[in-house]
């Protein structure tokens, strides 16, 4: 599946982003994020975007991956991605998040980013949401 693939291949990206920005990793994920579909380009750029967000918060420590889609699904629409149940994990524990972010017409990158962080979510209820360790 295209998605899949692409999904893959945007972990890689951001790790090496993560790990130290820099031209590579900004052109990586680019070619990466070209090859999505418009919607779920939006998604990718808004988890991007939010992970950068919540880390600059210093609500959280140890922010590592952000999930549009576990409690409920993310709308996307007039280039702007609504996600009323949305996951951070920080330090291998999830939590709750809701955020609002816009996106440039060609969906490549995150022009906004508003967020309320909630409710840690506990662990029995991981696997309901799609959440992992």
């Amino acid at each position: 599946m295209h998605y899949r693939k692409g999904f893959i291949l945007l972990l890689m990206a951001l790790s090496w982003a993560v790990s130290g920005s820099n031209a590579f990793a900004d052109a990586a994920m680019d070619r990466v994020l070209l090859k999505l579909e418009p919607e779920e380009r939006a998604h990718q750029a808004c988890n991007i975007r939010g992970l950068d967000a919540v880390r600059k918060g210093k609500h959280l420590k140890g922010v590592d991956r952000v999930k549009a889609s576990s409690q409920s699904r993310a709308t996307f629409k007039n280039n702007v991605v609504t996600a009323n149940g949305a996951a951070v994990r920080a330090n291998h524990r999830w939590y709750r998040l809701k955020y609002k972010c816009a996106v440039t017409d060609d969906q490549m990158k995150a022009t906004s980013f508003e967020f309320q962080l909630g409710a840690e979510i506990p662990e029995d209820e991981w696997e309901n949401f799609g959440l992992w360790k």
